[in-house]
């Protein structure tokens, strides 16, 4: 039974990835005659490091899969998933003011707000990447204790 929830997840997180990749191909190039180039490759930097994360994710699913999630193997998947959406959260935070003057002349508030609630999204992303991975890490610790005890 782990194994295929294992499974869904991995299509889930493939499934997660291909209308970013959809977006980045079709509809971004679009805006390169309206848009600061600041701000694209900003976007197609943050969707770098969103395949990244992603990728992280793949990984992590098969050391579950191998028995390996409580290794360091795992520890380092989400450290780097904590990093990847700490570095999302800092590229839109530098975008947001690039923003402002095209939602100004536009009169376009959700322009400027849109940036925010990917901001708040990868920030909470970080926050509980970082909280699974001080617990595995803990958990691995206790592990080995254990295992020098007996």
């Amino acid at each position: 039974m782990k194994r295929y929830s294992t499974i869904f997840l991995k299509i889930a997180v493939i499934l997660i990835g291909i209308p970013v990749l959809a977006l980045c191909i079709f509809w971004v190039p679009g805006f390169i005659n309206y848009i600061n180039l600041a701000i694209i490759m900003g976007v197609y930097v943050t969707a770098i490091t969103y395949f990244i994360a992603l990728y992280q994710a793949l990984k992590l699913l098969s050391y579950i899969d191998k028995n390996k999630a409580f290794s360091e193997l795992s520890v380092n998947a989400l450290k780097n998933i904590k990093y990847c959406a700490v570095t999302i959260s800092l590229i839109f935070a530098i975008i947001v003011p690039f923003l402002y003057p095209i939602a100004d002349a536009d009169d376009a508030p959700g322009l400027v707000a849109f940036p925010l609630i990917i901001i708040f999204a990868s920030a909470v992303i970080g926050v509980f990447a970082a909280v699974l991975q001080r617990l595995l890490k803990e958990a691995i610790d206790l592990k080995e204790e254990n295992d020098l005890t007996v």
